[in-house]
């Protein structure tokens, strides 16, 4: 009789964290040139779009989408002016997106067509008021870029966390239950979207209380406390991001992301001491934040194209190495049973 061993199972962790998503989407576009898989996806927050950038996107190969996220940044000669970035934090209201609608094929590339999309943006009309409840329309690419007809058939199991206001607790959504609007509950940041109506309930971004969504992997929570091998992208954790800001701007993103990097920080030690007791599962930490060029840490939250781009350069050399390090362990064993 053979020897039966435990097929591997390995969890992929994606934090949240918008300003330096593309570092995570380097580091997706790494993994897939480096053909490695996963059993499980866990995301929260800007973690959420990326998985699903590279698990299900629309009409494009999962690297090309990943890329394009990359190229979402503003012109750097606009920004300079003007440093917020219009193309993707875009004005609420009916009037908007019926105006988003009629302009939509406005869409050249490089420069020029940023100064035209910013045309577009200040001429857009919008019901922006002291009673909204966001600055911004609810995430109106989303079905341009995500494929949610193929996300329950996709090979992961996929999880998405928001917080419910109403119940107060937060809910996980698997692959076979997540569509535009549970989507747009993950990414309903406070102050910068309105929360999202599901079922009568309402849901912010569950990166705003829980940075990483580990409870998938926990036992009595989720269904894969099994998980022998869990990666961590974490963009948040990382005290190096409480600095001194540089604009009135920049000061204002600190103030998001500031109260988050503890919080970050808190949760992965948590996990570590109450649901990974002795080391029972190992945890691989990709480190994205610590190959940023120490020169440019101040930029490091810009919608800047540069920045996007540097970022995502940066993410993707990281995970490659760490794929070069780790990947013996990481790729799928092919049998699960040796001779006696």
């Amino acid at each position: 009789m053979g020897k039966h061993y435990p097929a591997r199972k390995s969890g992929l962790v994606l934090g949240g964290g918008a300003p330096n998503s593309p570092l995570i989407a380097g580091a997706l576009a790494a993994f897939l040139d480096q053909e490695i898989e996963f059993d499980v996806i866990s995301a929260s927050g800007a973690g959420v779009l990326m998985g699903l950038l590279y698990a299900a996107p629309r009409d494009s190969a999962p690297r090309d989408a990943l890329r394009r996220w990359a190229e979402a940044g503003v012109s750097d000669s606009i920004y300079k002016l003007l440093p917020v970035n219009y193309k993707i934090f875009q004005k609420p209201g009916q009037q908007a997106d019926s105006f988003r609608d009629v302009f939509s094929f406005a869409n050249p590339p490089g420069p020029w067509g940023d100064w035209m999309k910013l045309a577009m943006s200040a001429m857009s009309p919008s019901n922006l008021s002291m009673k909204s409840l966001g600055l911004c329309a609810h995430h109106p690419y989303l079905e341009q870029a995500i494929d949610f007809g193929a996300i329950s058939g996709i090979k992961p199991d996929f999880y998405i966390n928001a917080y419910n206001i109403n119940k107060k607790r937060m809910h996980i959504w698997n692959k076979h239950e997540i569509g535009p609007e549970q989507v747009r509950a993950a990414l309903s940041f406070p102050f910068l979207y309105a929360p999202t109506e599901i079922n009568g309930d309402d849901y912010i971004e569950g990166a705003a209380l829980d940075t990483l969504n580990f409870d998938p992997f926990i036992e009595g929570k989720g269904e894969h406390a099994d998980a022998d091998t869990l990666v961590i992208l974490d963009i948040l954790g990382d005290e190096r991001l409480i600095r001194k800001p540089r604009n009135l701007y920049d000061a204002w993103v600190g103030s998001i992301i500031t109260p988050l990097v503890k919080i970050s920080k808190a949760e992965q030690r948590l996990f570590e001491l109450e649901h990974n007791a002795g080391g029972r599962r190992k945890l691989l930490k990709l480190d994205l934040l610590g190959a940023i060029p120490e020169q440019h840490w101040p930029f490091t939250m810009d919608w800047s194209s540069s920045n996007m781009q540097l970022l995502f350069d940066v993410g993707y050399k990281a995970a490659t190495r760490f794929c070069r390090q780790h990947g013996d362990q990481l790729r799928r064993s092919e049998a699960t049973s040796l001779a006696a």
